[in-house]
């Protein structure tokens, strides 16, 4: 394998792909760049994949889900996932490199994209192996006579899992793992601006762990159509996605004709309720931290603020010294917490959108643009606009940028009806001094979950997931796990 390495701490990764247990370069040799977002430069290459390559790899776990023992082997499973949890923290600070190489995701913060994921591992090996697949449910009465009922979960098959490139290790795991410990085989397929992390677990499953061929595959590519494939594919049972609502519909219409189970965790423009006796300077400048932290490329960002109109001027200026005093830049220095957005073409969306925000009647207050101390890089500046319409473009549409919108309310129903006026509900999140008052604001909100006064709402214990357009299903907690399983009720002489 060959790696590329300079200065500025960049690593190339994997190249090829793991089709069948075997690490390989699609059939024709083609390849596509790979781009550090902080120096715009090449950093190396990724195979590029076809549709023949990913059918492949679907036959592949097909063949593994039907003949192997792998859907019946509780045992053999946990041993597999212990194993490929060592061997991701031995791996770790390659992998750390790889992501912020592909991301530009600082240094200082991959803790949650890299320890946070490998620690799951673990926890989803145990969680399989205390899991319950046979429940008795006792005895029924029938018009035929008394019958006793088990349920017995069992895998649902082959599952596709297709990821985004904003925390791609930790997604990579958290859509393949649980899947896997449940019995499932997997074809993997990561985002074309991050292929490494995809490629890199492929690589670390085939030589570090007994994990049989064709149970787990990763097939990377720079085209489209290839994880449309994986959606349509008749052999595959079940696609899990997190990425855009517009691609979410896709992968619904593709499987539509085979009725194929999907989980979807979709995009998100959640609001942050702040109460008018809310402390400010507690929850304000962890607001904007939050916008800036992951480069705004978060689902769950709550970026629209809305503050009481009693206590607007005084909310609009401790985000303004918030963002303005936010450090960003080279994601390499430990110094920073905001790197560059992902790509150039992710920086003029942003810049389009604030641009828009301008151009319906909101107030820059700081921010708006590319920095003149960072000319190098897809660096976007920390942006705060006031006075925001909540009906307009910037107020509704997902931005994925270091972004903040601020919307003045009058009543607590006032702010609940704007946070709700939305085709999005992922998260949110409500800030006041009296906890119950917050919760009652919290329990009206249309969002798959809410965060009060910083107590975060997510982590692998509690099931995580959206209402209305972003997304179906739930991800961690024991409804994640049961998502890759189907329940077989059987009826039996008692």
């Amino acid at each position: 394998m060959t790696t590329v390495e300079t200065e500025f701490g960049v690593l190339a990764g994997e190249q090829r792909m793991l089709i069948d247990g075997e690490l390989q370069h699609t059939s024709s040799g083609a390849t596509f760049d790979v781009i550090h977002p902080a120096s715009e430069q090449v950093a190396g290459q990724a195979t590029d994949g076809t549709v023949e390559d990913m059918s492949r790899a679907v036959a592949a776990a097909r063949r593994a889900f039907d003949e192997s023992d792998w859907s019946r082997d509780v045992d053999f499973r946990y041993h597999c996932l212990h194993q490929l949890h060592d061997a991701f923290d031995r791996n770790k600070e390659r992998l750390r490199r790889i992501l912020i190489t592909e991301v530009g995701c600082p240094v200082t913060v991959t803790g949650s994209q890299i320890e946070s994921p490998i620690d799951e591992v673990r926890h989803w090996a145990e969680h399989g192996k205390a899991f319950e697949y046979l429940v008795d449910t006792g005895v029924h009465p029938t018009q035929m006579g008394p019958a006793r009922r088990k349920i017995h979960y069992e895998p649902i098959g082959v599952v596709g899992a297709i990821t985004p490139w904003n925390v791609p290790f930790y997604l990579n795991v958290a859509e393949t793992v649980p899947a896997l410990m449940a019995g499932n085989t997997v074809v993997l397929k990561p985002a074309q601006l991050t292929p490494w992390s995809g490629s890199e677990y492929g690589r670390i499953v085939a030589e570090e762990t007994d994990i049989p061929a064709g149970v787990f595959n990763v097939v990377v590519s720079n085209a489209n159509e290839v994880g449309a494939a994986l959606s349509a594919d008749p052999r595959v049972d079940m696609i899990t996605f997190t990425g855009s609502t517009a691609t979410g519909r896709a992968i619904l219409a593709a499987g539509a004709p085979t009725v194929k189970k999907t989980l979807l965790e979709l995009g998100g423009k959640s609001a942050h309720i702040v109460l008018d006796d809310a402390d400010l300077n507690s929850a304000l400048p962890m607001a904007a931290m939050m916008a800036c932290v992951m480069s705004g490329q978060s689902c769950i960002l709550p970026s629209r603020i809305l503050l009481p109109r009693s206590r607007y001027d005084e909310g609009v200026e401790i985000l303004k010294s918030s963002m303005e005093n936010f450090p960003y830049g080279d994601p390499w220095d430990p110094g920073n917490m905001q790197g560059p957005q992902i790509s150039d073409g992710q920086r003029k969306k942003v810049l389009g959108l604030i641009r828009s925000g301008i151009d319906s009647g909101a107030r820059l207050v700081t921010g708006g643009g590319i920095p003149e101390h960072l000319p190098t890089g897809y660096y976007t500046q920390p942006t705060l606009l006031a006075d925001v319409d909540p009906d307009s473009q910037v107020a509704q549409e997902e931005i994925f940028g270091p972004v903040l919108t601020v919307t003045p309310y009058d009543t607590d129903d006032d702010a609940i009806a704007i946070a709700n006026n939305s085709i999005y509900g992922l998260s949110g999140e409500v800030s006041g001094g009296d906890v119950d008052r917050a919760f009652a604001v919290a329990t009206r909100m249309r969002t798959g979950n809410v965060t009060i006064n910083g107590k975060s709402h997510f982590g692998i214990t509690s099931p995580f997931g959206g209402t209305k357009q972003s997304g179906l299903g739930r991800r961690n907690g024991d409804e994640g796990y049961r998502e890759y399983l189907e329940g077989k009720t059987i009826g039996m002489p008692e």
